[in-house]
């Protein structure tokens, strides 16, 4: 199982992910002798899923059925395990396009945090290029290398534990890009610089807070990173459900019905539009909005090295 070689069957040692709904899923290790507790059962690794193919219908002991599907950067992102806060899709879509990455990029990234992007950005780099990704804290860079090596991408990443700010990213001259995601981001942009190839390498820097960014502005500019800019990514989510409004009175609505002979008290009418139009309102497909959603999340400030 890699997280960038599909393969079709479950074998021991890998991580699969158990989906019981859209809004419902966690990763599972999958071990021969072990067993996976969901509210609809239990579900035994050596018999429900060594051997079978991702994708299947598991029945559980309890009767109720899971998926188990193939694990990628986009599923891992909705199911890690949080060690810090981290980016989802939203921004990550828009960082992997900015940043102008694809196979065969070479990436420095600090700090590894939860791994989250880290794992979609050795997905766009593969098969031959590498992520360079540095983490302040030993223990969460010891567990993101131990996650990196379960998922069998560890060969197209190097971890490395220290602080970015003093010690730099460990390479010169070679990174096509450079992703920060720092408290004060504005310490490390000479490292950076130097991390980059010699011209036209980009960089990325994701702050919460507005300060942060104009600090990190100043760096760069002084630095001589061109180009510039800031942006925030909001998801927008609707949902799409059937909505009545009321018609406005024109002063027609009576004569055009008693033109066309429209009777209310027939039983064959009730369902027609002008039953709707007798009533005064009329119901339609709307997309609404969400009442409570996902807001800010951080600015994204990109540049280019000059």
């Amino acid at each position: 199982m890699s997280f960038i070689e599909y393969g079709d069957t479950i074998k021991d040692g890998d991580t699969a992910i158990v989906f019981l709904g859209h809004e419902s899923m966690f990763p599972v290790k999958v071990q021969h002798g072990t067993v996976t507790q969901t509210k609809y059962g239990v579900i035994r690794h050596s018999t429900d899923l060594i051997g079978k193919k991702y994708g299947s219908k598991v029945t559980c002991s309890k009767g109720g059925w899971v998926f188990i599907l193939h694990p990628t950067p986009e599923l891992w992102t909705m199911n890690l395990p949080h060690r810090t806060q981290i980016l989802y899709s939203t921004d990550i879509s828009i960082i992997t396009m900015m940043l102008e990455l694809k196979p065969g990029s070479i990436v420095c990234e600090s700090g590894t945090g939860s791994g989250s992007l880290s794992h979609a950005l050795i997905r766009t780099v593969a098969p031959t290029g590498h992520l360079y990704t540095v983490e302040f804290h030993q223990q969460r860079a010891e567990k993101a290398q131990e996650e990196f090596r379960e998922h069998g991408v560890d060969h197209l990443v190097t971890v490395t534990n220290q602080d970015v700010c003093k010690n730099g990213f460990g390479v010169s001259n070679i990174a096509d890009a450079v992703f920060l995601d720092i408290p004060s981001p504005w310490e490390a942009i000479g490292h950076a610089k130097s991390a980059l190839k010699a011209e036209g390498g980009r960089i990325c820097s994701f702050s919460p807070c507005i300060e942060q960014v104009q600090r990190t502005c100043l760096a760069m500019e002084e630095y001589g990173f061109t180009e510039i800019n800031t942006l925030e990514i909001l998801l927008r989510v609707y949902n799409v459900r059937t909505i009545s409004l009321q018609i406005p009175d024109l002063g027609k609505a009576a004569e055009d019905n008693s033109g066309t002979g429209f009777d209310s008290s027939n039983p064959s009418n009730q369902g027609s539009p002008g039953a709707n139009l007798q009533q005064g309102t009329v119901q339609f497909k709307s997309g609404v909005p969400l009442r409570e959603m996902v807001g800010h999340t951080g600015y994204l400030t990109f540049a280019t090295k000059s």
